[in-house]
């Protein structure tokens, strides 16, 4: 797991861990032990979890050190989740939303514990979050649309609409219509991102994917792009909507690793997840509830209605 959080981390990264921790016994200064971390990659992910490293870059007012301003969105999710796996040892139970800004205690915090216990999967969930630091979107062409074509409807998503159609990832029926314009070999991407996107709105944005949730056009539109049986869409459609979105997200999970030109082993952590995906999601809101949304949190601001 150190090569993975080493093709994350800056050197400004590596310069936080060094100074904070001092474990890497170069006392000569900040660039050789960067330089050290950068050959012995499998130092990183205890550094990370390391409670002091936690507190120079959460703690408050002069907790924080300066070096940390310097770290990276990687850096910064990643101790969050470390942190999480730390906090979890010593819990019996963890707060479920039960409807908009309500909590109810779930006693699941042995089940979170063992979903933490993995590295791999702690490094993919701190890569999840640093994926979301910026919305991507833009334009992709429908079938039969022609080159040079001005987006003069910008997207009206009617079906059948030809030309240049607007995306943007937290917006999962625009993404889902990805699917029918991409080629067969480039599905399990659009797969991949559905599901980070049903795991990131229901795990830092609980309340807004219970408040806003999906309509019915767009919960009956995700469900035939998800490939449902026609007979059980009505059900799921009416179904809470967290339950629809840890559904959709497991299933597209499933389905970019079934769809996979070549299976690595990063994702197969994909398909592990899309297992446990309930697990996931409630680690991910216990990190959102602790670290990265306390008073004045710079990290994420709501999605707009």
């Amino acid at each position: 797991m150190g090569s993975g959080y080493a093709d994350h981390l800056t050197d400004a990264d590596l310069g936080v861990l060094v100074s904070v921790s001092q474990e890497t016994g170069h006392p000569a200064g900040l660039a050789a032990g960067a330089a050290w971390l950068r050959r012995h990659p499998e130092a990183l992910p205890g550094l990370v979890a390391d409670p002091r490293i936690f507190e120079a870059v959460f703690g408050p007012g002069e907790a924080a050190s300066a070096p940390a301003a310097l770290a990276s969105p990687f850096l910064i999710f990643a101790v969050a989740v470390h942190r999480a796996a730390a906090e979890l040892e010593s819990m019996d139970h963890v707060p479920e939303r039960s409807g908009h800004r309500q909590r109810v205690p779930l006693f699941d915090a042995p089940e979170l514990r063992d979903f933490l216990g993995s590295a791999a999967r702690r490094l993919f969930l701190a890569e999840l979050l640093g994926s979301f630091t910026r919305n991507a979107g833009g334009w992709y062409r429908a079938a039969g649309g022609q080159p040079g074509a001005r987006p003069a409807a910008q997207a009206r998503g009617g079906r059948g609409q030809r030309g240049p159609r607007r995306f943007s990832e937290l917006d999962l029926s625009r993404m889902a219509g990805m699917l029918d314009a991409v080629p067969e070999a480039e599905r399990s991407g659009v797969y991949r991102r559905l599901g980070d996107v049903a795991l990131f709105l229901t795990g830092v944005f609980p309340d807004y994917a219970i408040a806003h949730g999906l309509g019915p056009v767009s919960a009956a539109r995700l469900l035939r792009a998800a490939r449902v049986p026609a007979g059980q869409q009505d059900r799921l459609a009416a179904a809470p909507a967290i339950d629809l979105f840890e559904y959709l997200g497991a299933r597209w999970y499933r389905a970019a690793w079934g769809l996979a030109p070549a299976r690595t082993a990063r994702l197969a952590v994909v398909a592990e997840v899309a297992d446990r995906f309930r697990q996931a999601r409630r680690v991910l809101n216990h990190v959102a509830d602790r670290c990265l949304f306390p008073p004045g949190s710079p990290w994420f601001a709501p999605p707009a209605p």
